[in-house]
């Protein structure tokens, strides 16, 4: 790792920034700036006084937010002549199978700007109608007069043999004015062209705002080298960014799960929940002893199946806007005030919202929000919140209590998505918390799943941007090979994993990583014969010649565990060999606080009125974190207060500060 670095993670509501310098660490949050991020990040850099000083490396929404508003760009797509519709029809899946009424969300490329191309190759690769160089340009052409920004080109089995493709791409990029292009057989060359044709469409589809960005980015930021966090959990070049956005679809989200999970390791939790409650959403992710990834994803409704980290998202931050609807209930979230104009107590919005309510129920200190940089109006939060306890016939503080509760079920379902709906008891995990809310909630959200501790890092907060900052670089790579019987082999797969490797050592390589920094990890996709599906195992490395017994073993056991069954009698079936390759970054250590044992017990810096479950205000200690050395303990009710956010200790739990600063809380033996 450079002696100087610098992660940001850009949030829908704030800006984080982390600044390694020679062994220190600096932490910085602003306010989002949604129209144009990279003034924020420059901003923030300018406060940090480093702007074009240190390598940046960089998490973002920006190509999320491009999907899930459709700001994209006007694509095109070119696909194999007869499956023009191929986005329109996808699989015929329902999302919601009984609701006659749903909306399909529309296909981000419109009927009249899919084109065909007369081509056809086989199942092995081979032309069955070969691509005539003048069908080539006459469909090169009919995109010509579109007036379109990118295309997204994926044909039939080109996995197997892109010779098509390419032929295309030469075409493509000689108009004028240059298209964003983007291939298939680059981007995902695996079998299903569906969610192949999906995912480079979405691809091309963000590729143009991506790049503005980053070229504006590198601009302002990047003269001494700017990398972009993918979904995968490790940092790309921002060159490659630019190429295929689409592994930066969950950027800012996989950054948190890579720091939360590297805290919970040095602090000795490894089976940890992530849960990252931010302004705009929270992110819940389950690390059973590692970070798990996934290769089938939605976003906004599309299919994206690139390799990213398995993170489950709701509609629930702290800018989240609570409302009564017209069955008189009263709803929080998804919709959210963001930075501009924010909630109402920071001084422009009009709208409750979730800040609003932990404001006026105490649980937020006005002069110590952001460090006392950034001034809250309790007054503005009452008003906006008698107008909607005005609706619901009730007052101002069962309002806000009723605002708590509901975000709170809200994250609850999402955290029992991701265990007891994929078989892990919760009851077996540690909470850890963070974002700017995440501590807030963290206590009540256990005690509803009988979650039996809560760790808060250092720095709560920032943990998306340093997760960033300390990011391996990451390389994924996959061939589709579909073999069962007597081809599965180990031969077989070995000789479809040294090409693969031998890319990876190149591209590394390039990037300067030698061989004792590259980490090389072989994964399978798996299913039993006849079977739609797959799931993902390990390679069986040291099976030898019961290569083939270890790896039906295996995936039987992921089976059961993933579905609740597994058949041994069944034949597996390796459909897609993967490769994760890691350049291996090292690790910075963090700063360490002095030792608190043996000294008086912590003073509180203030007290404050609270108001918990039963509506009424008790007045409760303020603490400073930063005044909190290791092994200090606390007993709720208090609150804890640091720059970057509010932790939150209930009546009935206790804390104790570990040797690496994080705050450890739990449920009292008498609670």
């Amino acid at each position: 790792m450079p002696q100087r670095i610098v992660g940001v993670d850009v949030g829908g509501t704030f800006t984080d920034f982390l600044l390694l310098r020679d062994g220190h660490w600096r932490v910085h949050k602003v306010l989002s700036t949604p129209q144009d991020p990279a003034r924020a990040v420059a901003r923030g850099l300018e406060d940090l006084q480093v702007l074009n000083q240190v390598p940046v490396v960089h998490g973002s929404t920006v190509a999320t937010n491009a999907l899930l508003e459709r700001r994209g760009a006007r694509t095109a797509l070119i696909t194999t002549r007869g499956f023009e519709d191929i986005l329109q029809i996808g699989r015929q899946a329902r999302p919601s199978l009984y609701d006659l009424l749903q909306d399909k969300p529309p296909p981000l490329v419109e009927p009249a700007l899919c084109f065909g191309a007369p081509e056809r190759m086989d199942k092995d690769g081979r032309a069955v109608l070969p691509l005539a160089p003048q069908e080539a340009r006459r469909v090169a052409g009919q995109v010509a007069t579109a007036g379109i920004e990118a295309v997204a080109v994926s044909l039939l089995f080109s996995f197997r043999n892109p010779a098509h493709e390419d032929m295309l791409l030469e075409l493509l990029e000689a108009l004028s004015p240059r298209p964003f292009v983007s291939l298939s057989s680059r981007v995902l060359p695996e079998y299903r062209e569906y969610e192949r044709t999906s995912t480079v469409t979405v691809n091309a589809y963000v590729g143009p705002v991506i790049r503005q960005y980053v070229e504006r980015l590198e601009a302002q930021v990047g003269r001494l080298g700017l990398r972009v966090m993918q979904s995968s959990g490790g940092s790309i070049s921002a060159r490659l960014a630019a190429q295929q956005p689409v592994r930066t679809i969950l950027s800012g989200p996989a950054g948190g799960v890579v720091g939360a999970f590297w805290v919970a390791a040095q602090a000795g939790h490894p089976d940890v929940i992530t849960f990252d409650m931010g302004g705009t959403s929270t992110d819940v992710s389950l690390c059973p002893g590692r970070v798990q990834e996934t290769t089938a994803s939605a976003i906004g409704g599309v299919p994206v199946s690139v390799p990213m980290i398995d993170i489950h998202t709701v509609g629930a931050g702290g800018g989240s806007i609570a409302r009564v609807d017209a069955g008189g209930a009263l709803g929080v979230g998804p919709e959210s005030s963001g930075a501009d104009p924010g909630p109402a107590c920071y001084g422009k919005g009009t709208q409750a919202t979730v800040t609003d309510a932990n404001l006026l129920l105490g649980r937020l200190v006005p002069d110590h929000f952001l460090g006392g940089r950034m001034a809250l109006y309790p007054e503005r939060a009452r008003v906006a919140l008698a107008s909607l306890a005005g609706q619901m016939g009730t007052d101002p503080v069962a309002a806000a209590r009723g605002i708590v509760r509901v975000v709170n079920s809200n994250m609850e379902r999402a955290v029992r998505a991701v265990s007891l709906e994929r078989g892990f008891d919760p009851r077996e995990f540690t909470l850890l918390a963070f974002g700017g809310a995440g501590p807030m909630h963290a206590c009540e959200l256990a005690h509803e799943l009988r979650i039996p501790r809560v760790l808060v890092p250092a720095y709560p907060g920032i943990l998306s941007a340093i997760g960033v900052a300390i990011a391996d670089v990451v390389k994924d790579y996959s061939r589709t090979l579909l073999l069962r019987g007597d081809g599965l082999s180990s031969a077989a797969l070995e000789e479809a994993f040294r090409p693969l490797e031998a890319q990876a050592r190149w591209e590394l390589a390039q990037e300067g990583f030698g061989d004792t920094r590259i980490s090389l990890q072989r994964l399978l996709d798996v299913r039993y014969v006849g079977q739609s599906y797959e799931l993902t195992v390990s390679y069986p490395t040291e099976a030898g010649d019961l290569f083939g017994p270890a790896l039906a073993r295996a995936f039987h056991e992921a089976h059961d565990r993933r579905f609740g069954y597994g058949d041994t009698t069944q034949r597996v079936e390796v459909v897609n060999a993967r490769l994760k390759a890691v350049g291996l970054v090292e690790k910075p250590e963090p700063p360490v606080p002095s030792s608190a044992r043996g000294a008086t017990p912590p003073q509180p810096t203030a007290t404050q009125p609270v108001a918990f479950e039963n509506g009424s205000y008790s007045t409760v200690p303020v603490y400073k974190r930063d005044g909190l050395g290791a092994g200090t303990r606390l007993q709720g009710p208090a609150l804890v207060v640091q720059m970057d956010a509010t932790t939150v200790l209930p009546p009935g739990w206790e804390a104790e500060v570990d040797r690496w600063g994080n705050l450890l809380a739990q449920p009292t033996a008498r609670a």
